[in-house]
């Protein structure tokens, strides 16, 4: 045979050789189309009593409305402590986070303006005591025929003028921060006292000082601030849009990121009846009982109103499956086999969650046995792997 006659036969067993590599590689492709979906699951003997399914349901949901506020002091239950005069503070008797009690002092002022009013009471003090001998003698005198009855009422009325005067110097001296007993020592010994007191005018905590030592201060100021911690109060800036579905005494959920998110029930207090032009929000003040102290000013919280009421589809709690930090649920796609559908859920009410995101109409899904669904599905990727 000729060498040209050789090159057909080559040729032709080339070709049969390829033809034959290719029908061998067939199976594999095949094999690999009929791998099954690691997101289905078919119920088997282990699962099937296990497992129950129905329609997603729909259910009336009220629509909870999250606003970021703090928590502040009650303003009902604090005290902004000035000087009762215009003077030099003295001396400090109260530390920050001490508990006080109302009349307990806090600092000692020394000021020109309460000697003088204390003269003025001495001054008054005296000619009481003279017109009270005065009427006391001329009502003997009255009494002898030595003189007549006018005299004695001039006497007296002098008397109660000078009374009257007394008692008005006196509240003023109490106003100025002179205790009653200083007051009465000052009437028994005549001796004029340095300074007036600074008392705390409500119990509870000292939870702001502003004064130092040797400052000159003034009515005006604002030196101690006290507050019952006891009580304290939820604000929130409300957004206009939301500001109808808050009133007054309505009852409201409190989320405080300091106490793991606890949550907590406050009654709304006061409503602001303005909105805020810059901000465009109402500002929402909720009251609620502190006697633990956990809740400190300035925290922050988030505040959670029920707002409007819409038809929704829900799930059990039962149904969803939490898995790399989605929630799922095991839709039933034909008969006796389920997919592990990843959905959007609002926070669980009355033991279901709304969904955000609506399923199909008609879809059905796993209520009971999910937990158990999942794991056969896990256990048969693991087989496969």
């Amino acid at each position: 045979m000729t060498i040209q006659g050789i090159r057909p036969l080559l040729l032709a067993a080339a070709l049969l050789g390829l033809t034959a590599c290719g029908e061998r590689a067939a199976p594999p492709s095949a094999a690999s189309a009929a791998r099954p979906d690691p997101m289905e699951i078919a119920l088997d003997d282990s699962t099937r009593s296990r497992v129950s399914t129905a329609a997603v349901g729909t259910s009336t949901v009220m629509e909870t409305v999250r606003i970021a506020g703090r928590i502040e002091v009650n303003q009902y239950r604090t005290a902004r402590i000035g000087a009762p005069i215009t003077g030099r503070i003295s001396q400090i008797d109260a530390e920050l986070g001490q508990r006080v009690r109302a009349g307990q002092v806090l600092a000692e002022i020394n000021s020109p303006e309460l000697a003088q009013a204390q003269l003025a009471f001495l001054r008054a003090n005296s000619q009481q005591q003279q017109l009270t001998r005065a009427v006391e003698r001329a009502q003997l005198l009255l009494a002898a025929d030595v003189i007549g009855s006018a005299e004695l009422q001039r006497r007296q009325t002098e008397l109660t003028v000078f009374s009257a005067e007394k008692r008005a110097v006196s509240d003023q001296l109490r106003a100025l921060g002179l205790s009653r007993e200083r007051i009465r020592r000052l009437e028994e010994t005549g001796q004029i006292q340095q300074t007036a007191s600074i008392t705390a005018t409500l119990s509870g905590t000292l939870i702001d000082r502003q004064v130092a030592q040797g400052q000159v201060v003034s009515p005006s100021d604002v030196l101690f601030v006290v507050s019952d911690l006891g009580s304290v109060w939820a604000v929130a800036e409300v957004p206009e849009q939301d500001a109808r579905f808050v009133t007054r005494g309505q009852k409201v959920r409190l989320e405080v990121p300091a106490l793991d998110n606890q949550q907590l029930e406050a009654s709304v207090q006061y409503v602001a009846d303005i909105v805020d032009p810059q901000t465009r929000t109402v500002r929402v003040g909720a009251v609620l009982e502190n006697r633990d102290q956990r809740l400190k000013p300035s925290m922050l919280m988030t505040m959670l109103v029920q707002g409007r009421s819409s038809e929704r589809q829900v799930v059990p709690s039962s149904a969803v499956v939490r898995e790399n930090d989605v929630d799922h649920v095991f839709v039933l796609v034909r008969d006796d086999a389920f997919r592990l559908t990843p959905v959007t859920l609002e926070p669980e009410r009355d033991g279901v969650r709304p969904l955000a995101r609506p399923l199909p109409e008609g879809a059905r899904i796993a209520i009971d046995g999910a937990f158990h669904l999942n794991n056969a599905r896990m256990q048969r990727a693991l087989a496969g792997n």
